[in-house]
């Protein structure tokens, strides 16, 4: 899976990991993107268990993208 720059906004502005927790408002603010593309960011992330959420409050749970299953995943360096 590829992140778009709207999906990068959102998860440097959730970073450090697990510390973080925004509303949509919040990080529609704080990104500077519009909340209706935040949320779809948000959705895209939540399907890729990327984030969690209690209270609609967003928290980051890693910041590795997590690769296709059809996908090979990258060597690491």
């Amino acid at each position: 899976m590829k992140l778009n720059k709207n999906d990068e906004a959102v998860v440097a502005a959730l970073k450090p990991v697990g510390q973080k927790e925004l509303t949509l408002a919040e990080l529609a603010e704080t990104t500077g993107v519009p909340s209706k593309k935040v949320f779809k960011s948000l959705k895209k992330l939540f399907e890729c268990e990327m984030l969690d959420s209690h209270a609609r409050k967003y928290k980051l749970l890693t910041d590795k993208v997590p690769a296709k299953k059809d996908e090979p995943e990258a060597p690491e360096e």
